[in-house]
């Protein structure tokens, strides 16, 4: 892996961009051999990530399609979106930012391990702890995933999620919290990225607007703030009907 600063240069801002959509992007692009889709809609496995995609989120068809997707009643994450139809609820939004490469120093890390489907367990157990966001048990199945030992045991980690075409998003960066402090956190970022440039991508990332710290690290290594998002969990118009039936049955 070579060892490089890179320099990205900042679309206009009136111009739409692929990360903009980046699940839908993604699921269209290089893993759609994991996506399950239906027309305007798509979805990750459930077991791979919870996230699902609309094409374009002011197309009530997109909307018909996910609610055909997921089903009735059914509560899922997506994205890029204003709002919603009528009949749709919105259970809960967040807010976060997206991050982009523009001058970060990647080098691959001597220590630092291939994670694989073995390594699963281990993983599941960190995220848990440290909560840096979704890790199924497919999850690994994304991209790359790096992990740094101690006498064997798992204390950080890092990997390679979404992959819109020519992007790839960094992604459960996360450190046992009895072995912070020692920048092992910005030493997977940047050999996560040190990958994703060997192909030829440019990394980007995703922190919760409130995760102050986070937002700072990633700024002081080479990221630089695109955008702001959102994403909230939806639930499909037709559980109530549907239970109703069902009880009457």
């Amino acid at each position: 892996m070579s060892t490089s600063v890179h320099h990205a240069t900042s679309p206009m801002p009136t111009e739409p961009h692929i990360l903009d959509n980046a699940p839908w992007a993604a699921l269209t692009g290089p893993h759609a051999h994991l996506a399950e889709r239906v027309g305007r809609a798509a979805r990750y496995p459930i077991d791979v990530s919870p996230f699902a995609a609309l094409e374009d989120s002011a197309d009530p068809r997109a909307w018909d399609d996910l609610a055909a997707l997921v089903g009735p009643g059914a509560v899922t994450p997506v994205t890029a979106f204003q709002t919603v139809p009528d009949g749709w609820e919105i259970e809960q939004i967040g807010e976060g930012v997206q991050l982009i490469d523009t001058a970060l120093y990647a080098e691959p890390v001597p220590e630092a391990v291939r994670l694989g489907p073995a390594d699963v367990p281990e993983m599941l157990d960190l995220v848990a702890l440290t909560q840096p966001g979704p890790f199924l048990p497919r999850t690994v199945e994304l991209g790359t995933y790096l992990g740094i030992r101690d006498h064997g045991r798992l204390i950080a980690l890092a990997g390679e999620r979404l992959r819109p075409p020519g992007w790839t998003e960094i992604s459960a960066v996360c450190t046992h919290p009895d072995h912070r402090g020692r920048g092992l956190a910005t030493r997977l970022v940047r050999a996560v990225a040190a990958g994703v440039r060997e192909r030829g991508d440019t990394p980007f990332l995703h922190a919760a607007a409130n995760n102050t710290n986070a937002i700072r690290l990633y700024e002081s290594i080479g990221f630089t703030l695109r955008r702001r998002t959102r994403f909230a969990l939806v639930r499909m118009p037709g559980g109530e009907a549907q239970e109703e039936q069902e009880h009457q049955e």
